[in-house]
């Protein structure tokens, strides 16, 4: 007689959830299970927001959607979060537990299991609370330095990696075309190289910490008519291939990112979100890119409420999928029922569907989310008891002091010393005035997209979670024998003039004067910078102008002191303040590194990613222009900058000479390599930033007079001197033809080795030879710097 013995068996994984198989493989037998309606769930996010308390995430409602029904939704399964810890004060710990318990409902509601991307801001630093504020792009910009902008992209993607966000919305790659525009502060600068550049670092940081960076806004919404957010865009076809698209080129063949924004602008009457020429053509049949591309925030639903391109939600959703949109965020909203309806009333084909489903079921996959190990437990609670959450209150850190030390570093080297007549670095002042509406407000360090300036505002009972020394107490702290005495002068755009008299009274009682002005940021028109407000003019806000020429009538030397999201006329203040000192939003550890400039402890190193105007009026205008752009005896309007692109001053001197070059022509798929010697002349350590510009004097379409090609950082000792080598190739004198085509012709050109774009310090002319040589985005970027 045979015992019956009970034998264990293991349930057969199913294709999707087997790692060992291609993820296509995966991917495709998991789309051939799902219903039509557990499609269309992967395709949209919901907006939530964490539990305070560590319970599920609830949704959150916003005045242009409706609400949304969880336990409706989730049978079907959902693509993605949208912002769980950046919508409301939250515990970073307790927000990880509460996203954690929403993952594990989201999985066991559907019946494959799958859970939802989460994606969150991450422009200046993840916009969660209690999490490091950074500099915001601009900043980045004036660095001039990728590695160190690398290294804070990975310590950003860290901290979201650790507890549970996989996609982070940024960088924004738009290049700046009219100061006036609000989001200039979000922007990189002027100048597509240096957009391009930084911003791939940016990218190549986030993805090296496994989150999805999201490149965005694809593409033109920079280039708005008037500066006006969301407002119609002029761009001809060569602006666009030859100043808007490199960056997004760059940072998707050399950054590896694996998602994009479209924009919410259109262009030439196409709205980006329904342009399939952009984001299926050029995007991907073109460049290659096979990651998710996914909305602006309702810019789906703008298809039919502010371009009026669709009837119905319905038509919107179709038009954007057949564009190549695959997700739609914030929320559901045209992927949802009107989707369904359109496929079943044969009004949009199953197939766009599939299609965009393979999409974001392969970043899953990527991500690990289909495989069967998964779970919803993140990398910061990998020994915590979740079974208390009171006890997890503050156990995770998202201010470390490295991260501080990094934004500390960033913002010293974003600093820009525009003008100073040698009165900086202070001498020991006895007593300093410090005037203005930016001198003791803590969050005139920050950003839109900050967290305090971006949700902290509408919670003014929880407290700011980060520290944020005014520059008042960064002066106190870095002057310690000093005193200092403060004096508000006006708001930032409050207009009030009545407190100018006692702040002209403190400046004469005093040794220097340093008046703290610029910006206020915010959300449409609650702030002088970020989304939504867009300025008229770029005068000061306010009666600052007025402050300022009073204080500059004091008979004390005035240094000025800038910190704002972006730059402004400074009237007769460019020539009558003893220094001017720019800062462009630079985090929590921006006023240590302003007072660290003024003390001399620190050499400032920065340089504009943007040009100041000498005149409030003269917008659009950028250095890129060409002759028709510059000042000219035919129009009153100079928009000659009071500061060029690139400008920037340190507290010693360079000296630029022996410049050489292998060879003076080159083929048109050659290249050239020149060099030049660089050493500090002063008695102490300093950075200077060699750039070069391409100056093309004869072109079969009009060109800019000059354009930056490439650019290196040199921190050099006194005395010392160091060989710089620069390899040019012909790919970078490329740009669009007459027919569309990307060209390199032969002719002469000027190489203008600079400290910035209005001074050039060795030049040299080469010659291309041969024929006009065709080119596509696999191109050199790079003219290529090396150090001996």
């Amino acid at each position: 007689m045979t015992a019956n013995v009970a034998v264990e068996t293991t349930p057969e994984i199913p294709l999707w959830n087997d790692p060992s198989h291609p993820v296509s493989a995966r991917v495709d037998a998991l789309i051939g299970a799902m219903t039509l309606q557990e499609k269309i769930a992967q395709l949209y996010g919901v907006w939530v927001g964490a539990s305070a308390n560590g319970g599920e995430v609830a949704p959150h409602q916003h005045d242009m959607e409706e609400a949304v029904d969880l336990d409706a939704l989730l049978p079907s399964g959902l693509g993605q979060l949208t912002r769980p810890f950046g919508t409301a004060p939250v515990d970073p710990a307790l927000g990880a537990l509460s996203l954690l318990r929403t993952q594990t409902r989201i999985t066991s509601a559907n019946r494959f299991g799958i859970p939802a991307v989460a994606h969150e801001e991450c422009l200046a630093g993840f916009a969660a609370w209690g999490a490091t504020a950074y500099p915001v792009p601009l900043s980045w910009g004036a660095t001039f330095d990728p590695d160190v902008i690398r290294r804070m992209a990975a310590a950003i993607g860290r901290d979201m990696r650790a507890v549970g966000v996989h996609q982070g919305l940024a960088p924004v790659l738009d290049v700046v075309r009219d100061l006036r525009w609000g989001r200039v502060e979000e922007t990189i600068g002027e100048d597509p190289y240096l957009v391009g550049t930084i911003g791939t670092a940016y990218v190549q940081g986030l993805e090296s910490a496994g989150i999805v960076a999201t490149l965005k806004h694809f593409v033109g919404y920079s280039a708005s008519r008037a500066g006006r957010n969301l407002a119609p865009t002029s761009v001809g076809p060569r602006e666009r291939a030859d100043v808007l698209l490199p960056p997004f080129e760059m940072a998707i063949r050399e950054g590896g990112a694996r998602s994009v924004m479209h924009a919410y602008t259109d262009i030439d009457g196409i709205p980006s979100a329904a342009d399939e020429k952009l984001l299926t053509g050029l995007l991907r049949d073109t460049w290659g890119f096979d990651g998710t591309v996914v909305a602006d925030y309702f810019g789906i639903a703008f298809l039919k409420t502010l371009h009026g391109i669709a009837g119905d939600f319905a038509d919107a959703a179709g038009a954007a999928l057949t564009a190549g949109v695959d997700i739609e965020l914030p929320t559901v909203k045209t992927f949802g029922a009107p989707l369904a309806d359109a496929v079943a009333e044969g009004r949009v084909p199953e197939s766009l569907i599939d299609r965009a489903l393979r999409r974001v079921l392969t970043q899953k996959a990527d991500l690990g989310l289909l495989d069967p190990d998964w779970s919803p437990v993140p990398p910061a609670f990998a020994d915590a008891d979740l079974d208390d959450p009171d006890a997890l209150r503050g156990t995770i850190d998202l201010d470390s002091p490295a991260n501080r030390e990094l934004a500390r570093e960033i913002a010293e080297k974003a600093v820009v010393l525009l003008a100073n007549d040698g009165t900086l670095p202070l001498a020991a002042p006895r007593r300093i005035a410090l005037v203005g509406p930016n001198a003791a407000e803590g969050t005139a360090v920050l950003g839109c997209y900050s967290f305090p300036q971006h949700v902290g505002v509408q919670h003014p009972e929880i407290p700011v979670g980060i520290e944020l020394p005014s520059l008042g107490e960064s002066l106190a702290a870095e002057f310690p024998d000093a005193e200092i005495t403060v004096a508000r002068g006006t708001g930032v755009d409050d207009g009030d003039l009545s407190g100018i008299a006692e702040a002209v009274d403190t400046a004469r009682d005093a040794d220097i004067v340093v008046v703290a002005l610029g910006d206020r940021a915010g959300l449409f028109g609650r702030g002088t910078s970020g989304e939504g407000c867009d300025a008229e003019s770029l005068a000061l806000p306010g009666a600052q102008q007025e402050l300022l020429n009073a204080l500059l009538d004091s008979g004390t030397p005035v240094v000025t002191v800038l910190l704002a999201g972006r730059p402004y006329a400074l009237g007769r203040a460019v020539e009558d303040s003893a220094a001017i000192v720019q800062s462009f939003f630079p985090g929590v550890g921006g006023t240590r590194a302003i007072a660290g400039v003024l003390s001399g402890r620190t050499a400032p190193s920065g340089r504009l990613p943007v040009s100041v105007p000498r005149g409030p009026g003269s917008q659009p205008a950028t250095y890129l222009g060409a002759r028709l752009a510059q000042a000219s005896e035919v129009s009153n309007i100079d928009p000659t900058p009071a500061f060029g692109f690139g400008h920037g001053l340190t507290y010693t001197t360079f000296a630029w000479s022996g410049l050489t070059v292998d060879t003076e022509q080159a083929s048109t798929d050659g290249e050239f390599t020149a060099s030049l010697t660089v050493r500090n002349t002063g008695e102490r350590s300093g950075t200077e930033v060699v750039q070069l510009y391409l100056h093309d004097p004869v072109a079969s379409v009009v060109q800019p007079v000059q354009r930056l090609v490439g650019y290196t950082r040199l921190e050099l000792a006194p005395g010392e001197s160091r060989r710089v080598r620069v390899t040019v190739p012909a790919d970078v004198a490329s740009f669009t033809g007459r027919d569309g085509r990307r060209i390199v012709e032969p002719g002469e050109l000027e190489l203008r080795l600079s400290a910035s774009s209005t001074d050039a310090r060795l030049t040299t002319r080469v010659t291309l030879a041969g024929p006009v040589r065709e080119l596509d985005h696999t191109r050199r970027f790079h003219a290529e710097f090396t150090v001996e």
